[in-house]
């Protein structure tokens, strides 16, 4: 079984054939979707995703390319959400300092407060740290989570062995899947395994193979062959240990598979 930690199943992109999309799916063995919203007003349709197919499990938070339209109300709306369905994890939150323009002050607002409320519901959180990784480290050594995913990893080894060191997996998806991209598959190759979860970003981040089109879960396994390729080990190894670490960073999950 693999996990996909971070799919977008919720987007308008699936609206014409989710369930479909789910089913495909889980006929490649993802077994386990974790959906993030994006903003308040998507918090429902994450939930009723989550409701409607089996193996989706939700997060809730409000992306920081999100905050310019987000209210403190939005704050009190997600702390009343994630206390009645008990997500996985708060997210998808963090920082982004490359879509302009921007509110760099109001992404540390909104920042600071979801990580205040995942340490008072002792819940892990779903990073965005889009050229922003050692702001966002700064702020996780002021307000201590229980750990998380660093989504979309794209930094540095230094900076990976800092969030391995505050408790945190480090996401890999259709990036690594491309040839050009050698730092992240230097990363791939020799992060410590157990530092290490598969995700897809769909619709976003498509591998190689489908460069420029809708990006979907079903392609996990072929990412996860990319990952144990750059490794030198079997794809069953892969699934093992990524799935091991996703129950590790998101202990809900534990409990499921």
């Amino acid at each position: 079984m693999l996990v996909d930690t971070h799919c977008h199943l919720d987007a308008a992109e699936f609206d014409g054939d989710r369930a479909a999309v789910a089913d495909a799916a889980t006929q490649a063995g993802v077994g386990l979707i974790v959906v993030p919203s994006i903003e308040r007003a998507n918090f429902g349709a994450v939930t009723s995703v989550c409701r409607d197919y089996r193996g989706c499990f939700a997060a809730y938070g409000i992306h920081p390319m999100y905050v310019e339209r987000a209210m403190e109300a939005d704050l009190d709306a997600l702390r009343k959400t994630v206390l009645r369905e008990q997500p996985v994890a708060v997210g998808e939150i963090g920082l982004d300092r490359f879509v302009e323009p921007r509110d760099d002050l109001r992404q540390e607002f909104y920042f600071s407060a979801q990580l205040e409320l995942a340490r008072d519901a002792n819940l892990p959180v779903l990073l965005h740290s889009r050229r922003a990784i050692d702001s966002v480290l700064k702020q996780l050594r002021r307000c201590r989570v229980p750990g998380g995913i660093a989504h979309a990893f794209n930094g540095s080894r230094q900076q990976a062995d800092e969030f391995i060191k505050l408790g945190f997996k480090l996401g890999f998806g259709g990036a690594m899947t491309f040839p050009r991209a050698s730092r992240i598959r230097e990363l791939a190759a020799t992060l410590p395994l157990d530092a290490i979860v598969l995700e897809t970003d769909a619709p976003d981040i498509p591998p190689e193979w489908k460069a420029g089109a809708r990006n979907t879960p079903d392609q996990l396994p072929r990412i996860a062959q990319v990952l144990a390729s750059l490794r030198g080990i079997t794809v069953q190894e892969v699934a093992e240990a990524t799935t091991a670490n996703a129950a590790a960073a998101l202990p809900v999950l534990a409990r499921i598979h």
